[in-house]
């Protein structure tokens, strides 16, 4: 695990995308394709603002959605499949997209979004870490042994905190209390992980992932345990972090 510290989120956002980029064209270079996890959220506002402005053959990019809410319409604006469509598919319009879609027959749209995710492999997962130190919606105790490619999850009220603290939902009672997320072990599974993890309520979740062993208390920590992941923080996230600790990462 390695740790890059930019001086504002949309520092950090440039960089991301400029890294992306690279990940991705040299997937298509070497694959003919370039397979990749899209996260949502306000911490990924700025690295999706840049990454749709660089120079990348959009057609032959394959993107996954990282999770939903279970049950939550399109037309919410909370909704992850909404956020994704107005801020990166409807600008670059990939070549395939494969949302996650937590209305209808839940199940079977699991099933098919799971065999597509595993056919082959995913060059780059851009995959937050929440204010409770969750990877994608793997609430604390996470589920680290499942390994089905998405599963639902039960959401805890830190997270729905962030949620509303966010600006997605009125109150802690609006948030839906389920979610289709891709499990830890799936994430695990990207050949690169990339997490952008900008803002001084992150500064905590941060701190608790660097400074302490693999728990499924911790969920980000299970990311140490993967041979290519790079955390982008800004001045403000970083700033809780041991000195010591932050130089093991640099």
């Amino acid at each position: 695990m390695k740790i890059k510290v930019l001086k504002n989120p949309d520092e950090l956002g440039k960089a991301a995308a400029k890294f992306s980029a690279e990940i991705i064209n040299n997937a298509i270079k070497k694959d003919g394709k370039a397979r990749i996890i899209l996260s949502t959220g306000a911490s990924q506002f700025d690295t999706i603002k840049h990454l749709v402005e660089e120079d990348i053959d959009w057609s032959k990019v394959e993107m996954f959605h990282l999770d939903e809410y279970y049950n939550l319409p399109e037309t919410h604006p909370a909704s992850f499949r909404k956020y994704l469509k107005e801020r990166f598919v409807n600008i670059v319009h990939p070549g395939k997209v494969f949302f996650v879609d937590g209305e209808g027959d839940v199940e079977n749209k699991i099933f098919e979004l799971s065999k597509e995710v595993t056919k082959e492999p995913i060059h780059l997962g851009l995959i937050g870490i929440g204010e409770n130190a969750h990877i994608a919606f793997n609430d604390p105790p996470a589920d680290f042994n499942t390994t089905k490619p998405y599963i639902v999850v039960n959401l805890d009220d830190n997270c729905k905190k962030q949620q509303v603290g966010e600006g997605w939902f009125p109150t802690i009672n609006d948030v839906p209390k389920q979610a289709i997320s891709m499990s830890v072990h799936q994430i695990m599974q990207c050949n690169v992980i990339l997490s952008c993890v900008p803002y001084k309520v992150k500064a905590n979740a941060i701190k608790i992932t660097l400074e302490n062993d693999v728990t499924n208390m911790i969920p980000a920590t299970k990311l140490k345990e993967h041979k290519n992941v790079y955390i982008y923080a800004d001045e403000d996230s970083a700033s809780a972090l041991d000195k010591e600790v932050l130089a093991k990462y640099l």
